[in-house]
């Protein structure tokens, strides 16, 4: 069995080795070590991230020239009240990189489900009907690939204005592609399988047949690949923002902080650094949640 394709629906009998199947994912995405670590730190920024208001220290638009440019608490100058210290006008470092957790987690997960809506649905169609369906989506498909999807988002968003719902919307639909090639491939291996050909002799309707067994036996390959591309989308987010084209200035961002911060870089290393850092620690671990989830799901791996 390939990876991504789990087992024909489930009945009665079936259940039992489903959850034999289940427990086994479970086991070895425990027995992994970088699973477990990249799971712990996404649980702290994504919990950092929902309860923002109750645990930043401070308002994060909050401005006082008068501590501007305080370094972290643990090098000279440093205060307690300000752990990571704070900007050119005084605003807190930590708590802008905790308001900024939001934005980036929200435009990576909201990107990822509009870009997984389009392109599955677009890769069952693709991969069940054929014929000059099947033509049309996958041309538009190599098309779109075709286009740098970072210059693709630019100039949308250039086009459109800064806003939370632009950058959204654009990299989700921007992103579809890869959901609609791998659905398609998946279902036309499936399509000719014996549980399918079962569900075609019992009269089962097109639309029941793909809803009810072929979409299914795509999910593994779908979870994994939107662990993934959350990570890309937040990487596509801040590099937006870092160009000044991303949810504007209403909402602090990691992107927009390290540009803000680029330019007293001699000065104060911090404003750059942390942000940055933040953006390396959560793609890091989703990527590693993805990687190991990926290979958990694969059967042909003890």
């Amino acid at each position: 069995m390939a990876i991504g394709t789990l087992a024909p629906p489930m009945n009665a009998a079936a259940g039992p080795a489903f959850a034999e199947e289940r427990s086994r994912v479970w086991r070895k995405l425990l027995r992994n070590p970088a699973a477990i670590a990249g799971a712990l730190v996404l649980l702290v920024i994504v919990g950092a991230a929902v309860f923002a208001p109750y645990v930043a220290p401070h308002e994060p638009t909050r401005q006082s020239l008068i501590r501007r440019f305080t370094p972290p608490v643990w090098t000279a100058g440093g205060k307690p009240g300000y752990v990571l210290g704070t900007d050119q006008v005084g605003r807190d470092i930590l708590s802008r990189m905790i308001h900024g957790a939001r934005v980036s987690l929200l435009v990576g997960v909201a990107a990822v489900a509009v870009s997984l809506v389009v392109g599955v649905t677009l890769g069952l169609l693709s991969g069940f009907l054929r014929g000059r369906v099947d033509t049309v989506i996958m041309t538009v498909v190599d098309v779109t690939l075709s286009f740098p999807q970072l210059l693709l988002a630019l100039a949308f968003v250039a086009a459109l204005g800064p806003s939370l719902l632009t950058i959204i919307m654009v990299l989700g639909l921007t992103g579809w592609e890869r959901y609609t090639r791998v659905v398609r491939a998946e279902v036309l291996a499936l399509r000719e399988k014996d549980f399918v050909e079962a569900a075609r002799a019992i009269g089962a309707s097109p639309a029941r047949t793909l809803l009810r067994h072929l979409l299914p036996n795509t999910f593994s390959s779908i979870i994994v690949m939107s662990t993934l591309q959350v990570a890309q989308a937040i990487l596509q987010e801040a590099a937006l923002s870092f160009l000044g084209v991303g949810t504007g200035s209403a909402y602090p961002t990691w992107g927009q902080m390290i540009s803000l911060g680029r330019d007293f870089v001699t000065v104060a290393w911090w404003l750059p650094t942390f942000p940055g850092l933040a953006i390396l620690l959560t793609v890091l671990s989703i990527n590693l949640v993805g990687d190991r989830l990926r290979d958990a799901l694969d059967p042909r791996t003890s």
